[in-house]
């Protein structure tokens, strides 16, 4: 700071003069109006075209006094402002007076308090000026950076001070009369469209061996780079790289590495990352970097010290994402990664001979970001022996212990279970990586004692406070999240040592008591980090078990109990966002790796209604989870036990599992687009179940290992699961089946006939594309596809003949209910003439007696007329009867 101080110049004479604020409106305006007309007369009077006749003539390189004077004159006249108007015509002086410089230094004076007047606000008569002179204004503020070319240190300095005051704007103690101040923004505005930044960075080459001069730049160019139009200039001028380079100059004050640090900053945020760091990933910016970085880890002692070289190792981290970074080369990724271990191996390095940690705040910083380089570097193959042989791996697994202490000789207790979640978080990256050290330092035991103490009663409390903390506020279950995550990532590379060496130490029972001590823990609350540790348990066992009969034993006496609950899930958590769908995808995994293929773990899923939960959850119809629910189901029908559990569900509205496995198949074709009739029906009798997409394909000849568009849809798609299920339950006497699931059952039932149709088709094709087939094979080729038609229309005719029948029997179906619809209104009618006559016999006298008669005839009529012999005669009418009914 002192050398900025030195260099500045004294301050305005005008600006103090104006510092005192003006008279009031009421008391002051017949005082003020006297001087501003004053000036306006002055203004008139100064004719700008002279003063650059003036400068232009031989006469003045002979005899400066008078151009001297007249500079001194227009100074005078704009010290409130210069005009947009007369904007061009100052610049015009300002390029004439540099070019005089060079011969004359009198010149650099009146250059300096000209530049001075472009800090001032621009004046404006009208709002529109400012619209209207933009492309002049521009222009002139873009010509203060090719100014910088004058060799005058004071030029250079005030070219940059006048620049940084367009950032903190101060307004004149007086206006000119008729004229107004422009927007705040404007002048900053014109910088961006004359590309004053990429100018000013080109100067950079100018001031190289200026320390004073490259210091004002630099703080000119921080503030320019708070814009992101700004930034993109000066990355087309190669800033990253240019100001990486000068980053390692003398400078007492410090000042270079702190400006240049900051602009680089600004570059990464409000422009292209990717183009920055590619100026920044040159060896020799590399190796400027990592001098910087080593000369502030050595000898800055101070905050201020520490928090840039922060800075810097943040954009050293950045730089080392970059795969084209040369940090091997360079010998900074060892220096690093020796930095980031150093405290847990305690061997000496004479790369970092000397340095001690503090412990401070900032060195708790500088711990996580150098965790987060070896990060990086473990997703280079080429560093993997820089890991190997500076101990990364020991370093890391030192913070795979239980926290036995409340605090720690160095770290406080929330900063060492910050940084004990961050390496272990690290060391899932590291560790599949180095392999056989994670293997030689028994990093499976302690993982697995480390896990053993976090479900344990031990009175250890997370604090929470960090990324890696979320959701372990008060518990260990960060702990547990990570650890798991480091089994996760080990197992998955199928390294048989390193599983073997899982399951010898009961890894298969202590991650089922895990499992069973989250899934507790969910029940109480139900938070993401407990779905992702049952996930992360259910992928590793499910890699422990596969195609191991006697570890999916060792999982059958407990897991099955623990895992029928998953497929009970409510199906409303499934769209949550929380992780249950992924959560019962791994369950479903699990399921397919750790139980199928074991009769004693298939038999006991089945008999806890297993069978029964899968088709309830297909019947949910996720698109996500159909396909290996279909697979599952289809591998557990090898056991004779599950055909007769498929036949017997039911779900909503007695729906039937075959009624459900057709609806799959028909909304499957709807979305592969299968062309179908409205009625389910082929339409295409050459290609039945060609999807939109393999019609759209041409042929193409593919080698013999490559498997084609037809083999392919049979993986994607879940209509072969279908049509397995099928060939297992069958395809006859299926309860709950309309005629339109026949239709659809038809195609199902000849749906390998069609796929091989299929495939002759692509052979025929592909054949044809290469070279014409001999006579014979062009024969049996027009054979086998006259066959797959035949069987397409075999189907077809099928299908009509089921419509058919299904249309006779809705006919009769109609008929029968006309039928039956006619005989009620037949009684209805009856039952209506009976009322009537009742109420005409209550109502009238003469049809009463007229009814009895027809009684009485009706009963006479209905005796026998041969006489009974020796027989009594009874009479049925009772005497003096008056009722009606």
């Amino acid at each position: 700071m002192a050398s900025l101080a030195a260099a500045e110049p004294p301050a305005s004479r005008t600006a103090s003069r104006h510092m005192a604020p003006g008279p009031s409106r009421s008391g002051g305006e017949r005082r003020r109006n006297a001087p501003d007309t004053a000036q306006d007369t002055q203004l008139k009077s100064v004719d700008l075209h002279h003063v650059i006749k003036l400068l232009e003539g031989s006469g003045s390189a002979n005899n400066p006094d008078n151009s001297l004077k007249s500079l001194k004159k227009v100074v005078k006249y704009f010290e409130n402002g210069l005009p947009l108007k007369d904007i061009v015509r100052i610049t015009d002086i300002l390029n004439l007076c540099a070019e005089k410089v060079n011969d004359q230094e009198a010149f650099t004076e009146p250059l300096c308090e000209l530049i001075q007047l472009f800090g001032l606000p621009f004046q404006k008569k009208k709002s529109s000026d400012e619209v209207k002179y933009s492309v002049e204004v521009s222009q002139s503020i873009a010509q203060l950076g090719y100014l910088m070319r004058v060799p005058s240190s004071q030029v250079k300095i005030q070219i940059c001070k006048c620049i940084i005051s367009f950032y903190n704007m101060e307004l004149p103690g007086k206006q000119l009369s008729g004229y107004q101040p422009t927007s705040a923004n404007y002048k900053i505005q014109m910088a961006e469209a004359g590309g004053l930044a990429e100018t000013l960075v080109l100067s950079l080459a100018l001031v190289e061996n200026q320390l004073t001069e490259k210091l004002w730049l630099l703080k000119a160019l921080q503030h320019l780079s708070v814009s992101g139009i700004n930034c993109g200039l000066m990355v087309k001028a190669q800033a990253a790289s240019r100001l990486c380079l000068y980053l390692n100059g003398a400078d007492p004050s410090g000042q270079l590495v702190f400006r240049s640090s900051d602009i680089l900053w600004n570059l990464l945020e409000n422009t292209s990352k990717e183009e920055v760091l590619n100026q920044l990933s040159s060896l020799e910016c590399v190796h400027t970097l990592k001098e910087v970085f080593v000369d502030l880890l050595m000898h800055g002692f101070g905050h201020y010290d520490h928090e840039l070289r922060n800075d810097l190792l943040v954009i050293a981290t950045l730089v080392a994402e970059n795969p084209a970074a040369p940090m091997i080369e360079s010998g900074f990724a060892e220096l690093l990664i020796v930095l980031a271990t150093f405290t847990e191996v305690k061997l000496p390095n004479p790369l970092i001979k000397g340095f001690k940690l503090a412990y401070s705040y900032k060195d708790f910083e500088m711990k996580k970001l150098l965790f987060n380089v070896i990060r990086i570097l473990s997703k280079d193959p080429s560093a993997a022996q820089l890991l190997s042989e500076n101990h990364v791996m020991p370093a890391l697994l030192y913070y795979v212990k239980p926290n036995q202490k409340p605090g720690f000789r160095d770290w406080s207790a929330a900063q060492y279970e910050e940084l004990q979640l961050h390496a272990i978080a690290v060391l899932a990256s590291v560790a599949p990586v180095l392999v056989d050290k994670y293997f030689s330092c028994q990093a499976n035991t302690l993982l697995l004692v480390f896990l053993e103490w976090c479900i344990g009663q031990d009175p250890f409390f997370g604090q929470g406070n960090s990324f890696h903390g979320t959701g372990g506020r008060g518990n260990k279950l960060a702990q547990i999240h990570y650890s798991l995550r480091v089994l996760r990532a080990v197992v998955s590379l199928y390294d048989d040592a390193v599983n073997i060496n899982l399951c010898d130490q009961g890894a298969i029972s202590q991650l089922l008591d895990i499992l069973k001590y989250a899934a507790k823990k969910s029940e109480e609350d139900e938070v993401a980090i407990l779905l992702d540790i049952q996930a992360d348990i259910l992928f590793i066992l499910s890699v422990l078990c596969e195609n191991d009969l006697h570890r999916k034993e060792l999982f059958s006496c407990e897991g099955i109990g623990i895992l029928i609950p998953f497929f009970k899930m409510d199906p409303k958590k499934l769209c949550s966002g929380l992780g249950h769908n992924c959560l019962l995808l791994s369950a479903l995994d699990c399921l397919w790796s750790c139980v199928i293929g074991c009769d004693i773990a298939e038999d006991y899923f089945i008999e806890k209604q297993g069978i029964f939960l899968l088709l309830d959850l297909l019947a949910l119809k996720e698109k996500n989870l159909c396909n290996i629910i279909l697979g599952i189901l289809v591998e557990f029908c090898d056991n004779t036990k599950t055909t007769s559990h498929i036949s017997i569900w039911r779900g909503k509205r007695d729906q039937t599992a075959a009624n459900l496995l057709i609806q799959l198949w028909r909304q499957e074709e709807l979305d592969l687009g299968v062309r179908r009739d409205p009625y389910g029906r082929i339409v295409d009798i050459k290609r039945p179940i060609a999807t939109s997409f393999q019609k759209q394909q041409k042929a193409i000849p593919l080698p013999a290992n490559c498997p084609s568009f037809a083999i392919m849809e049979i993986s994607e798609s879940i209509r072969a699961k279908v049509y397995s299920l099928f060939c297992k339950i069958g395809f006859e006497n299926l309860p709950g089946l309309s005629a339109k699931d026949y239709v659809t059952l038809a195609i199902i039932q000849r749906y390998i006939d069609f796929k091989v149709a299929e495939v002759w088709s692509e052979i025929r094709a592909e054949l044809k594309e290469e070279f014409r087939p001999i006579t014979p094979d062009e024969k049996m080729l027009q054979d086998i596809s006259h066959v797959s038609e035949d069987i397409g229309v075999t189907v077809v005719a099928l299908q009509k003949e089921l419509l058919e029948s299904q249309h006779c029997h809705e006919i009769q179906e109609a008929e029968k209910t006309y039928k039956e619809i006619l005989a009620t209104c037949t009684q209805r009618e009856l039952i209506n003439k009976s009322c009537e006559n009742f109420l005409t016999r209550t109502s009238n006298y003469e049809a009463l007696k007229k009814a009895k008669r027809l009684q009485e005839t009706s009963i006479e009529d209905s005796r026998s007329k041969a006489k009974i012999q020796n027989g009594s005669f009874h009479s049925i009418d009772i005497k003096k009867l008056h009722t009606t009914v």
